[in-house]
């Protein structure tokens, strides 16, 4: 309904000789604090330069030319001092609301603004040969609800994960193996055993020789190459395990090794180019003038960066895809790497550059404010976080429900945790920190995954005693009533600004908001056996709709029965 008054607004501002965006407008239109003073409010401050007038006379100005409300899809409009307030036709738009949600089903919310232009989310990107890790576990839950909001506003999404899979640490790691390592445990726990490797060995002493054995693979040494495949491999198959218990797809498996013949190329033009000069023997490029440190593209021994691969594989998947945008969700310790990556595009004369994003995240605290990173053999799996959360998930259930059996307590539990887990992070804007605590993020109570499921369910038991369906009609409705039917149409609008920021916390938010009213409505309003019954079943029902598609894009499954 907001979209009725910006259309109302543009027409009578247009007379007036002022033409504005609808997004502009949008953003003007406010909620007044009470419904008594109507549904939207226009202020009408800032016309008063442009129509050299008050404010006041200019609000009555706009009240005249609209005409009488029931020309228009309002029970009235009226001016209060400088704002033109607009009160809905809380029945008419009841019917339509319901109607709307009943009728689009999973696609209520979508829009069409992508028009298939394509978008690539590179996300999640562990490293090879390290267990998956709560470092990566932002990026993953983060990129999969970006991707799958801009895939409800009609963008191609192309999802890559880019495999930490090259560089001086597979120097480390294959020196470690060959000081360290044994067939049989590597055989028994991969990954487990990799990683003891990599603690050992990351020590000074072993630098150097490391950095002979990652410059021996860089130069296509064949054992050296053998391990490196047979390591990537093994990490892989663990990772496409915990991706599958998560429910997170990818439409591309990339590394930074696909990029290392592309990133020759590149090298050699910037040196021959005398884009990147030697400086101590390395190569770097001079971004001093634009405020950012130099980039550092070749080390003195002649081993690669990240950079380089990066910068590489930037322009190859330009080629490939032509992308509107290419949106890379990483930490924000990166943020000056990416400043640089972007800059250095733009200066080859990449005019797509611009499109690149940098969508990062904060860090997992500890409940005593410390970073939860991977160092020195201290680490948090996600494995073992998993496996945590769903302990506790099977717990609240058999509290709840003591005879529940093995087979419902197993899948529902999973389901829980991930939503658990996910909505625990999303919850919050992604550029801040946020403190990683599982025993708040599983509770069925507050701002938590598990009350918007709690919430979905008692929706569900109330459409199970559901009688047979009655006549369809709209009386007078309930304050809770018509706040509920009111956050339902808000909700497109919430997807559009999540989109446009790359913020699925406005969603999270509003799943949270939208379950709090509809148990407020529960409580206020009885549903079975009312005057309108059919009416109130029929809103149940949207609200479990709305939850559903909203939970969809956080990356999260609904339970019919809690």
């Amino acid at each position: 309904m907001k979209k009725d008054v910006v259309k109302l607004l543009q027409k009578v501002l247009k007379e007036k000789g002022i033409k504005l965006k609808e997004e502009e407008l949008e953003r003007m239109i406010e909620i007044p604090p009470s419904s008594e003073m109507g549904d939207y409010a226009f202020p009408c401050f800032f016309l008063s330069d442009k129509l050299k007038d008050s404010p006041e006379r200019i609000a009555l100005e706009l009240r005249q030319k609209i005409g009488e409300p029931s020309a228009t899809n309002f029970e009235d409009i009226e001016t209060r001092g400088p704002y033109l307030n607009f009160f809905l036709n809380r029945k008419s738009l009841a019917r339509q609301i319901v109607w709307d949600v009943l009728t689009q089903k999973k696609n209520y919310g979508k829009s069409n603004i992508g028009k298939r232009k394509k978008i690539i989310v590179e996300f999640s990107s562990p490293n090879i040969a390290k267990p998956f890790g709560i470092g990566h576990l932002r990026s993953t839950i983060i990129g999969n609800s970006i991707a799958n909001i801009l895939d409800f506003q009609n963008f191609k999404t192309i999802r890559i994960n880019y495999l930490g899979d090259w560089g001086t640490q597979f120097g480390k790691l294959i020196l470690g193996y060959k000081k360290f390592g044994s067939e049989k445990k590597l055989e028994k726990d991969p990954i487990k055993h990799l990683f003891e490797i990599y603690v050992k060995i990351n020590k000074k002493q072993y630098e150097k020789d490391a950095r002979e054995e990652f410059k021996k693979l860089e130069e296509g040494d064949k054992k050296n190459l053998l391990l490196w495949k047979h390591f990537r491999d093994l990490s892989l198959e663990n990772f496409k395990e915990i991706y599958k218990k998560l429910g997170i797809k990818f439409d591309f498996y990339e590394g930074e090794s696909n990029y290392n013949k592309k990133r020759e190329e590149l090298l050699n033009e910037l040196k021959e180019k005398s884009f990147a000069k030697k400086s101590k023997g390395a190569y770097v490029i001079d971004l001093t003038s634009y405020g950012l440190e130099n980039a550092l593209v070749e080390k003195s021994d002649g081993t690669s960066l990240y950079i380089t691969r990066d910068l590489a594989a930037a322009i190859e998947r330009y080629k490939k895809y032509k992308f509107e945008k290419m949106i890379y969700e990483v930490g924000r310790e990166q943020e000056l790497y990416f400043k640089q990556l972007f800059k250095i595009l733009e200066l080859k004369g990449h005019k797509w550059a611009k499109n690149c994003i940098h969508a990062y995240h904060g860090h997992y605290l500890s409940k005593t404010g410390k970073r939860l990173a991977t160092r020195k053999g201290k680490t948090f799996f996600m494995e073992d976080i998993l496996k945590q959360t769903i302990s506790m998930a099977k717990k609240e259930l058999k509290k709840r429900n003591p005879k529940i059996l093995e087979k419902e307590l197993e899948e529902k539990s999973m389901k829980i945790a991930i939503a658990a887990i996910f909505y625990g992070d999303l919850r919050s804007n992604r550029i801040n920190n946020i403190v990683f605590d599982i025993k708040n993020f599983v509770s069925f109570e507050g701002n938590t995954g598990p009350y918007i499921l709690y919430s979905y369910a008692r929706a569900g038991s109330i459409l199970e005693k559901a009688p047979p369906e009655g006549k369809f009609e709209v009386q007078e409705l309930e304050p809770k009533e018509l706040d509920l039917i009111k956050k339902i149409s808000s909700f497109s609008e919430v997807i559009l600004n999540a989109a446009s920021s790359l913020n699925p916390s406005l969603i999270a938010n509003y799943a949270y908001q939208l379950s709090q009213s509809f148990n407020e409505f529960y409580h206020a309003c009885k549903v079975i056996g009312s005057e309108q019954e059919t009416f109130r079943l029929a809103l149940v029902q949207s609200f479990r709709q709305v939850i559903k598609n909203a939970m969809h894009l956080l990356g999260i499954d609904t339970v019919e029965k809690m």
